[in-house]
């Protein structure tokens, strides 16, 4: 291959092997860089890593692929070698001229469980970009650079393998799999294997549907539509308008610039999230709740767990119901999903509607007073940046996040 050739291992509590296999690969790829991307290891691994001769980056416990697209980031421009941290093998008759992405199938199974996660796999694949792989889930590949450029940030999780190959494929990239002799661990038919293929199947079926990027650059599967699903119809509407500015949006940013804008997303929620709220409550100060509430969640959003924290705090007063925001709250603040403009208007729909039950007429006006300033205050300047500049909001804002 004529690029320039890094190559990164994702890797967690490997300390065992993880020195022989930096080792192997710097006597195969002599002239590639190895970068160790260490997802938040609780053994040595990071130090028998750099001890072999690795660049080693030490990122707290995120997933698979948020390590993978930490480390692309660290990385010279080029093409990419991406290897498990466990493997035995040689990797070079990956490295062939006119392919983009060359994916390593092996010629021996080890170990596994029943085949259900890549059977999945491969039926998603081929669902989705017309491509009929062998060895859907395999770690092994490398990407030409513009295959680098197509997939990542790659997706979260143990399913970005399987979101790159469709990512290549829908791209018109040349994908092949070169069968090889490979060893590595592989996982047996017992608790922690059946636990570990439960995790690869969930991250699968999450690569393949929306993914949103994070304010670091993470690719992150969009869950903020279950509000909406799990909280009747007019909360599931202005999910559902969310929902379309989160795959449809532009670049705009607040009321003026979508005005400015005309028929942008935004502008479909601008209208839409109070006519939901209108017909709703059958009230103006029923429209004016939601669609300011959903705009204020929307506005808090913007790092992990921010929002959900902010609807956690005013759910108690307004006895608005918790469970989703609840168990959505680790993910979200372990940058392992996130809310997208479904969830976060979601919420904010959710907190508007329960704020019409709970409050007279004067305490809705009073209300609508507090989050029109709270918007013109969003619109003039970061509320991200004063909850940060605010101590004591500051440690609640990042109290559990990564």
């Amino acid at each position: 291959m004529a690029e320039p050739l890094t190559i990164l291992v994702a890797a967690r509590d490997e300390e065992a092997v993880i020195g022989d296999t930096v080792e192997a690969l710097r006597r195969g790829f002599p002239d590639a860089e190895v970068i160790v991307a260490d997802d938040g290891s609780r053994d040595r691994t990071a130090d028998f890593a750099e001890d072999a001769g690795a660049v080693v980056l030490r990122l707290p416990r995120r997933g698979k692929g948020q390590a993978l697209s930490a480390a692309e980031r660290a990385a010279p421009p080029g093409a990419l070698l991406l290897c498990d941290a466990d493997l035995s093998g040689e990797l070079s008759p990956l490295l062939e001229e006119g392919v983009d992405l060359n994916v390593a199938a092996f010629a021996e199974r080890f170990g596994g469980g029943f085949g259900v996660t890549k059977r999945v796999a491969r039926g998603l694949i081929g669902a989705l970009a017309g491509f009929e792989p062998r060895e859907p889930l395999s770690g092994q590949r490398v990407l030409s650079a513009a295959a680098r450029a197509r997939c990542f940030p790659v997706a979260a999780g143990f399913g970005c393998e399987v979101r790159m190959t469709i990512d290549a494929a829908r791209a018109g990239l040349r994908v092949r799999e070169t069968e090889l002799a490979l060893r590595h661990r592989a996982t047996g038919r017992d608790l922690a294997g059946f636990l570990h293929r439960g995790r690869q199947l969930r991250d699968t079926v999450y690569a393949c549907g929306p993914l949103g990027i994070n304010f670091r650059g993470l690719r992150l599967p969009l869950v903020g539509w279950k509000i909406g699903v799990t909280n009747g119809p007019a909360v599931a509407a202005v999910a559902a308008l969310g929902f379309a500015d989160d795959l449809w949006s532009g670049s705009e940013r607040g009321f003026r610039e979508h005005l400015r804008g005309g028929r942008t997303t935004g502008m479909l929620k601008l209208i839409g999230i109070p006519a939901v709220g209108l017909i709703a409550t059958r009230r103006v100060s029923g429209a004016l709740l939601v669609g300011l509430a959903a705009n204020a969640l929307n506005q808090l959003d913007t790092r992990p767990g921010r929002a959900l924290k902010a609807y956690l705090l005013a759910a108690g007063p307004l006895r608005a119901p918790v469970g989703v925001a609840v168990l959505l709250l680790p993910y979200d603040l372990r940058e392992m999903a996130m809310l997208g403009d479904a969830g976060s208007n979601a919420l904010g729909a959710l907190l508007g509607l329960n704020s019409v039950r709970r409050f007279t007429g004067r305490g809705r006006w009073v209300a609508i007073g507090a989050l029109a300033g709270l918007t013109f205050l969003g619109e003039r300047t970061s509320l991200g940046a004063w909850i940060e500049r605010t101590p004591a909001l500051g440690r609640l804002d990042r109290l559990g996040r990564a």
